[in-house]
């Protein structure tokens, strides 16, 4: 078996790669064959097929080829290495839970009309680069602070809705409190990002709803900002 020795050919074949692949490695001098016939052609040794399958091992981690030639020939290096990769992965499947959660959210509160009509919507208002810092900046509150936060819209706006209904003064103490609530939320959900910040209040303002409520959003929404400004002008 030492005596072996594989062209490229029967290697990319064994180890269920392609002869480009194997050629690019030899290039970057990831896995380079040991021996070269008379006519130049390569001949990998079983000690290079080792290499070979712990570069494709690394590799199956995720690790990109920077990362796996840094790591074939010091053990802490390669320890560091999966560390962060550990880290990435641990990331990116927060990030993938939270898009699962989106996901289900949307088919478990709508039809399919209603699903793309919803998923216009949010296009339409945020872009591309915003959408993205959102999913973010959802992984980063977590899912806890995100349902708390989502189960404390409803009843907020419902007792804003009353209070601007019945004609209550945006100075009245209730009234200041409920507002603060509403920047709390909000600044939760955007962070400070202005640009998210104007998005969201033109979709909310915007949108309409099944049940009617639209019609008075436009009013309670001013209501909100003239306790706002009623704060800042005492404060």
């Amino acid at each position: 078996m030492e005596d072996t020795r594989w062209s490229v050919g029967a290697l990319a074949k064994a180890a269920g790669l392609t002869v480009r692949t194997l050629h690019h490695y030899d290039e970057i001098g990831l896995v380079t064959p040991s021996e070269r016939t008379a006519a130049g052609h390569r001949r990998y040794t079983p000690e290079d097929v080792r290499l070979l399958y712990r570069v494709r091992a690394l590799r199956s981690l995720g690790l990109p080829l920077g990362d796996i030639a840094a790591t074939l020939t010091d053990p802490v290096t390669l320890q560091e290495v999966l560390e962060r990769q550990l880290a990435h992965l641990e990331a990116e499947a927060e990030r993938l839970g939270v898009l699962r959660e989106r996901v289900k959210s949307l088919l478990d509160g709508a039809g399919t009309p209603r699903l793309l009509e919803t998923m216009q919507m949010i296009e339409q208002y945020y872009t591309p680069e915003q959408l993205d810092w959102l999913a973010r900046r959802r992984a980063e509150l977590g899912e806890e602070r995100i349902a708390a936060a989502e189960a404390a819209w409803p009843p907020l706006i419902e007792r804003l809705t009353r209070h601007q209904r019945e004609g209550t003064p945006v100075t009245d103490p209730e009234v200041q409190r409920l507002a603060a609530q509403w920047s709390e939320l909000l600044h939760a959900f955007h962070g400070g990002d202005e640009g998210i910040m104007r998005a969201s209040q033109r979709l909310h303002e915007e949108s309409t709803c099944e049940d009617g409520a639209a019609a008075d959003k436009p009013a309670l929404f001013d209501y909100v900002q003239r306790a706002w400004s009623a704060t800042a002008s005492t404060s």
